[in-house]
């Protein structure tokens, strides 16, 4: 319970110091940003919408916005691929660079999100949740993540799933490291190098529950 407790302050205390050094050392590029956005597309700079985040609370997530207006409706389960023509000329670099992600920061010093965690997703994702799903809700949602790192958009809805569980069933500070290594290999090589070089197993727990059952019945 104490090193559970001390993760967590730490996790805080390294949330808070990381976004609010983003934020100020990064404002020159919010501006920058802001200009090309208004410059290349009507609409807002700002992309907001409701995410169910800790325990289902529900919160706005910050974005700079990277498609056309009237492009956030989308199916469940699939992602917005590279070549969508509902992004704008100057979003697919935002997008394949991460930065359109960085208001989020915001979402972190709030205390909504943390820079490690399960994705937020849509709202109307909830009503499909199973019991083991919605273990990615007893933690807050990242900036990045486990499924983040191990293909992201070229992953299953179901395996994204799997990762999110895992990251919050095995969750440790050095595990949140990893993570964010990998993360400034994902932002520099593209999310497609990573599908086959997972940092964990997820399947290997399934496999060793599995296993012992079948030796306990035959016992």
């Amino acid at each position: 319970m104490v090193e559970k407790k001390f993760q967590k302050t730490t996790k805080r205390f390294f949330d808070v110091v990381v976004s609010l050094s983003v934020l100020i050392l990064l404002l020159p590029l919010w501006v920058v940003v802001a200009i090309l956005i208004k410059a290349t597309s009507e609409g807002p700079i700002f992309f907001l919408q409701e995410r169910p985040g800790y325990h289902r609370k529900i919160f706005k997530v910050y974005k700079f916005r990277t498609m056309q207006p009237g492009s956030e409706q989308m199916t469940k389960g699939k992602e917005v691929m590279k070549d969508d023509d509902r992004i704008t000329s100057i979003g697919k670099y935002l997008r394949r660079s991460k930065i359109d992600e960085i208001p989020q920061v915001l979402n972190v010093l709030k205390g909504e999100m943390s820079l490690v965690g399960p994705r937020p997703e849509r709202v109307a994702s909830l009503k499909d949740y199973t019991d083991e799903i919605s273990k990615r809700l007893n933690i807050k949602p990242g900036l990045t993540g486990l499924a983040q790192v191990s293909g992201n958009i070229y992953l299953s809805l179901q395996d994204r799933y799997k990762f999110d569980v895992y990251y919050v069933d095995h969750y440790s500070l050095g595990l949140d490291f990893k993570i964010i290594i990998r993360t400034f290999g994902v932002v520099l090589f593209g999310e497609e190098k990573y599908v086959d070089r997972c940092l964990v197993n997820v399947n290997r727990g399934t496999a060793e529950v599995a296993a012992t059952k079948e030796e306990t019945a035959g016992k």
